[in-house]
């Protein structure tokens, strides 16, 4: 998903205008970077990720959020929108509105060329802020390859990556698994189908 700096502004003002806007922005310290359009490929792994993890978590009281649940960090400093984010157990909001989540357990991010560093990087620094956070993965588009940080008991993260074959990726913080051929269903198949972009375009996922 490309990106756009916008001027300036305060947390607040942030709040008010996302709230009304029709497209969603992250909020960086007073930096506003609007989030553009994502591709089918990027909206199908998604797809695939919130339905695999909502069949597994549908008898427990746990819930996943795709792309809209924004996410606060550093007590209001950043609100970000993983691309999905998992919850166990009792929420907790910023505020009555209940669209700014405070204590995620797992967030999942679906890397494309013009947002992985910002994902491995600043964005997942950010997210180490969030006390509640127990694992962060990371879904290639392509090639196939999911990988994952753990959160240690002494507050460092651990890396896996995950073979493109068996075994599967383990979630262990909500005891889900996610295996390639589910996180991958129908994308080579919608890719393969996608006629070629003509003239240059803005950068998506």
């Amino acid at each position: 998903m490309a990106t756009i700096v916008l001027p300036s502004i305060s947390r607040e003002q942030y709040l008010q205008q996302e709230r009304r806007a029709a497209t969603r922005s992250e909020y960086h310290k007073g930096r506003v970077i609007a989030m553009t359009g994502a591709s089918r490929t990027h909206n199908r792994i998604v797809t695939n990720l919130t339905s695999s993890l909502d069949h597994q978590l549908k008898s427990r009281p746990c819930n996943n959020y795709s792309n809209d649940m924004r996410v606060a960090v550093q007590g209001g400093e950043r609100y970000l929108y993983p691309d999905v984010v998992v919850t166990c157990g009792r929420e907790l909001f910023e505020d009555a509105e209940n669209d700014i989540l405070l204590n995620p357990l797992v967030i999942i991010e679906v890397l494309s060329p013009s947002t992985e560093v910002y994902d491995r990087g600043e964005k997942f620094l950010a997210y180490q802020a969030i006390p509640s956070l127990r694992e962060y993965a990371l879904v290639s588009q392509s090639p196939r390859r999911m990988e994952i940080y753990r959160r240690q008991p002494d507050d460092t993260w651990v890396y896996q990556t995950i073979p493109p074959s068996p075994p599967p990726l383990i979630l262990q913080s909500i005891d889900c698994t996610l295996t390639l051929d589910d996180v991958y269903s129908k994308v080579e198949e919608e890719s393969s189908r996608e006629p070629p972009l003509s003239g240059a375009g803005n950068a998506q996922t």
